[in-house]
């Protein structure tokens, strides 16, 4: 099974609670048997440990599409 490697492009996190976060990055992912590349959305949670590292515990993925990311985050706003 071949490996895929994945690239962050460009993120962004927001701080909340007392050691929580949420990081929005665009990634890319490069599939090795077939050389394609795509783009998506990642949002992920984490929070930070006692030395400041950063632990992740949970992710979903966007899709890349500007009329989907339109549509989702309309309905973050009614929410």
């Amino acid at each position: 099974m071949a490996d895929n490697r994945y690239e962050t492009i460009a993120s962004e996190e927001i701080t909340f609670g007392k050691n929580s976060f949420i990081e929005i990055a665009r990634k890319e992912i490069t599939i090795e048997a077939s050389g394609k590349r795509l783009e998506f959305i990642a949002v992920s949670r984490g929070y930070y440990l006692p030395d400041g590292t950063r632990k992740w515990k949970a992710s979903i993925t966007l899709p890349d599409k500007k009329a989907d990311r339109g549509k989702i985050a309309e309905l973050i706003r009614r929410i």
